[in-house]
Order: C-alpha cells, then sequence, then structure tokens
C-alpha cells in the first residue's frame, strides 16, 4: 500500500513552480512525493490534473495532453511539459543536478521527450500492484499504445 503523504498545495505556496500530476497514478504520486522530499526550500507546490483549478493554471492545455505528461507552471507562469518539465526541475532540485549533463546534450531534447513518453504511456502498469490500485484507475490506459 502507498503511504500518504500531504503534498504543498500552489494556495499554501504561492510563489512556488506548480507540479501537474495525474493524481490517480500511483506510479505519479511515487514520484512527486520524491521531488517533494528533495525539495528542501519549497521551490514546487504539486496539483493534480484532476483538480479543477488546473484548467484556469494552464488553460491552452487539453485533459488528454495533461493525461499524456506531468507539467510544470512556472513562477513566470510558462509551461513545460513532459522532459522540458523534468529538465527544469533537474535545474530547480540539487538532487537531480546529476541529470543537467546529459539533459543539455545539443539537439537530445527530442530523444528526452520520446524516452519520457515511453514511460508516461506505461505508468498505470508500473504503479499496478494488487493493494495499490483504487478503483480500476491503473487499468485506464493498459490498451494503449505508445
Amino acid at each position: 500500500m502507498t503511504k500518504s503523504i500531504e503534498l504543498p498545495d500552489p494556495s499554501q505556496i504561492p510563489d512556488a513552480d506548480v507540479v501537474v500530476y495525474d493524481g490517480k497514478c500511483k506510479f505519479c504520486l511515487r514520484q512527486v512525493a520524491r521531488l517533494h522530499a528533495w525539495d528542501g526550500k519549497q521551490r514546487l507546490s504539486f496539483l493534480s490534473l484532476h483538480d479543477e483549478r488546473v484548467h484556469s493554471l494552464c488553460p491552452d492545455v487539453t485533459h488528454e495532453e495533461l493525461m499524456q505528461q506531468m507539467y510544470v507552471v512556472t513562477r513566470q507562469g510558462k509551461v513545460l511539459g513532459g522532459a522540458a518539465a523534468f529538465r527544469y526541475l533537474a535545474r530547480r532540485l540539487p538532487k537531480l543536478w546529476l541529470f543537467l549533463p546529459f539533459l543539455y546534450i545539443p539537439f537530445s531534447l527530442p530523444l528526452w521527450q520520446w524516452i519520457y513518453a515511453q514511460v508516461a504511456s506505461r505508468r498505470y502498469k508500473m504503479g499496478r500492484f494488487e493493494d495499490d490500485c483504487e478503483d480500476g484507475t491503473c487499468s485506464i490506459h493498459f490498451d494503449k499504445k505508445p
């Protein structure tokens, strides 16, 4: 069973970047819990894509796009998705600095985006454990092809 963790809400830290993630995905929940644990300076707040406030935060991003990848809305209002969002987070969190040289290899972002998409499209399978899947949410994407 996944331990429930209290993630900081954008209303609690209004000057923080906002990580928009799939709050019904156990794999995603584990990853944002890690990000929160590594964020010792409260640089990040978190919002499930299923929260009604997401549309006002990033109105140009559709629900389907939100379901495909994590997004970060920066303090300046810039919306980054997938590998670009991870690359941004790697600059913000010292624990991820090890990845920076690889993430910034010239012209490599499309490759990182492809790798990110492969993981994201399989996230429900990666998060599926016998006692870990509530109300069938883990099976939503099982028949989708990446």
